[in-house]
């Protein structure tokens, strides 16, 4: 799933090259695994570039890439610490899941909000912006400073999106943690220039009022499972949907990648695909 100006939309690759479809909340959503799952290559620049093996990879697991393609995009990864020289510039932002539940990290300058929205941070603000070294010294500093992580599992933030508070209590936590955060002395680097606190709220995006709960989430397909459900969210690679007999379904779509998903009907659906239990919920293969 992919997060872009029109929201959130399912990306698609084939023999007609890439297309997207957007992921409307209230419809519903029906599919069948067709085939193996396959290896979907290398992106660079934002291009896809194909396996040129096809490679099959693990059916359980959130990327679908084979050792070589994965070791490809690390080597020119950001994230992993492997581009040093980047001469674009970054932001260092603080991100709110939850109560209790903020994080520090950076983004391309370029990328607008899109990376806040692909992690699912209910609400956030910009802190700095400035050359990429210099942001992520500023990263550290502040993940010591604050006592706040640079990463928070996909598991944490599901467990508490049924029960968030509404809109306006949701940006205290950031609007303190920034307070402390600009009035750092010592070690804040001196070419990231130092941003006003705007708490930016993804909650009607994401359609946070309409989770009731989370029964379950499906984190494993095969071939012939068969997922349907009528989308009631979304929020970050989270699909949230309610099945035709009740059930509240989060679908981690990093799982679909690499499977070739054909049409289903909503009353073929739960069958052949792995959840993971939720507390209270009986989990295992249906």
């Amino acid at each position: 799933m992919r997060w872009g100006g029109g929201g959130p939309a399912f990306g698609w690759t084939g023999d007609g090259g890439e297309r997207e479809s957007g992921v409307r909340f209230g419809e519903p959503v029906a599919f069948r695994v067709g085939g193996a799952r396959r290896c979907l290559g290398v992106w660079r620049g934002g291009r896809r570039t194909p396996c040129p093996g096809r490679e099959a990879v693990p059916v359980r697991g959130t990327r679908a890439q084979c050792g070589e393609c994965a070791g490809i995009d690390r080597a020119h990864s950001v994230a992993a610490d492997t581009v040093a020289d980047d001469p674009r510039p970054y932001h260092v932002y603080l991100a709110w899941f939850g109560d209790g539940l903020v994080k520090v990290g950076i983004t391309g300058v370029g990328r607008g909000s899109a990376r806040l929205l692909e992690q699912g941070a209910v609400a956030f603000t910009w802190l700095g912006r400035g050359p990429l070294m210099a942001a992520r010294r500023a990263e550290e500093l502040l993940r010591v400073a604050l006592g706040v992580p640079d990463r928070i599992p996909y598991e944490r933030k599901r467990g508490v999106r049924a029960g968030l508070a509404g809109a306006d209590g949701r940006g205290a936590e950031l609007v303190r943690a920034h307070a402390v955060a600009v009035g750092l002395g010592g070690g804040w680097p001196a070419s990231l220039e130092r941003l006003p606190c705007r708490v930016v709220d993804h909650g009607e995006a994401f359609g946070l009022d309409a989770i009731d709960r989370v029964d379950a989430v499906v984190s494993g397909l095969a071939e012939g499972a068969v997922v349907a459900g009528t989308v009631v969210a979304a929020a970050g690679p989270d699909l949230h949907l309610v099945e035709p007999a009740g059930r509240w379904l989060v679908v981690d779509t990093r799982v679909l990648a690499g499977w070739p998903l054909e049409r289903a009907s909503m009353e073929a659906g739960g069958a052949g695909f792995v959840v993971r239990e939720v507390p209270g919920v009986q989990g295992g293969l249906f």
